[in-house]
């Protein structure tokens, strides 16, 4: 608009957003308390997600140890603290989508490498008693009591689970606001935690018979919807695609290069590209209700799952930077989006990455149109400056492109090839 106002439509979910001019200098960081000073031995139990509290979480399907990021698998509750895990996967003990909803709705039964999971767990006295303590929190917050067998069925078997970082803060922090986020891991231990990720969204898909979707997303300080402010990804059976994911199919029905004609091929008209590696590209993305990146995978594969060992760490090291130029304190919500394994038509493998900055009010609510502080071309702006300078620090993965020195081949997406 001639006073610089920027109008958009999201060209996959149809939201109306404005950027205002004057409103983008307003502070990204979320307002924090002082910051404490940490007590001796304190970093390590800052939070149930940390390494001295294991047993306050879930009994845990599998960890990856050491700078090999080896895994180990069902590891016994008294033996959980034998050795430092540097990332740990375990049932959510407050599910969005119960083991009970599989149950009633579905006729979901446990399978026979369950029951028998559980009954090492429950022989195990630790274990057992483990069982008991979250059988009885979850008790208290339900109103309702089950016995232990069932309780720790549940608990194992259920497809809501939570991965999670080892450090809530730096090795070393002295005070409580020195948090590790996503962009503070190393290129090879984000790599790691996206790998862990992609087998325990495969491992849930395969248990759970009756999901139609498994939905992976990771929320990062209050403001973005964290309980803990400890770094972790949560994946959420469910038995529904959900609306958004069916109106994309829609779309792709008489368009099945929509994301290629849509997405990246303005994102490259427009001078919104940001960064790539080969196998990757990330946008600065239009028409979202937070500012918000885009990271595409441009392998064929379409499932996060059928990627190669490559194709993962191309996506994880784009999301990786701009986790970092992102920075600790400002709250983002991370979402993967892929397609469905039973859906018709191809969809790439893309994670999107919102700076959750703003709290939409009366105005949205009222007009459905959403004030957005920043605009596509600002965003991109600033993380290219941001890259530039962590690349020139030696903070990114090797091979990362940043700015003007991508190209639209980058934006060149290969979900669909081969279908008519």
């Amino acid at each position: 608009m001639p006073d610089g106002t920027v109008k958009q439509v999201g060209p996959l979910t149809g939201t109306a957003v404005w950027t205002v001019p004057g409103r983008a200098n307003r502070p990204l960081a979320a307002p924090r308390s002082e910051p404490r000073a940490l007590e001796p031995g304190e970093a390590t139990r800052l939070c149930a997600f940390c390494s001295d509290r294991y047993l306050e979480t879930t009994p845990e399907k599998a960890r990856l140890v050491g700078p090999a990021f080896e895994e180990k698998r069902r590891v016994p509750a008294s033996a959980l603290g034998d050795e430092v895990a540097e990332f740990r996967r375990f049932a959510n003990l407050f599910e969005i989508v119960s083991a009970e909803y599989w149950r009633e709705n579905h006729g979901f039964r446990q399978p026979a490498a369950v029951f028998e999971w559980a009954q090492q767990y429950l022989a195990d006295p630790v274990g057992r008693e483990h069982i008991a303590a979250l059988a009885g929190i979850r008790a208290a917050s339900s109103g309702s009591e089950v016995s232990i067998e069932e309780a720790a069925l549940d608990l194992l078997g259920g497809s809501h689970d939570v991965v999670v970082a080892r450090r809530h803060v730096v090795d070393g922090a002295t005070t409580d606001d020195e948090l590790v986020s996503s962009g503070e891991l190393t290129p090879d231990e984000h790599a790691a935690y996206m790998d862990f990720t992609v087998r325990a969204l495969a491992e849930i898909e395969a248990a759970q018979p009756h999901a139609a979707y498994v939905a992976v997303f990771q929320n990062w300080l209050r403001p973005a919807g964290a309980s803990f402010e400890h770094l972790h990804k949560q994946l959420v059976a469910i038995d529904e695609h959900g609306p958004q994911v069916d109106r994309e199919l829609r779309m792709l029905a008489s368009d099945h290069l929509l994301y290629q004609h849509r997405i990246a091929d303005v994102a490259a008209a427009q001078g919104l590209i940001v960064a790539a590696v080969d196998g990757a590209v990330a946008f600065a993305g239009v028409g979202h209700r937070y500012p918000s990146f885009e990271i595409y995978s441009t392998a064929a594969q379409n499932l996060p799952h059928e990627h190669s060992p490559d194709g993962i760490r191309a996506v994880s090291d784009l999301v990786h930077a701009l986790h970092a130029a992102t920075g600790v304190h400002v709250p983002t919500n991370e979402e993967w989006h892929y397609r469905p394994p039973q859906a018709s038509w191809p969809m790439p493998w893309r994670v999107v990455l919102k700076w959750r900055v703003s709290t939409p009010a009366g105005f949205e609510g009222g007009t459905k149109v959403y004030v957005n502080t920043i605009d596509p071309w600002e965003l991109r702006r600033r993380a290219v400056a941001e890259l530039e300078r962590l690349r020139d620090a030696g903070r990114l993965a090797p091979g990362v492109r940043v700015g003007d020195e991508c190209t639209p081949d980058d934006a060149r997406l290969h979900y669909a090839d081969g279908v008519a």
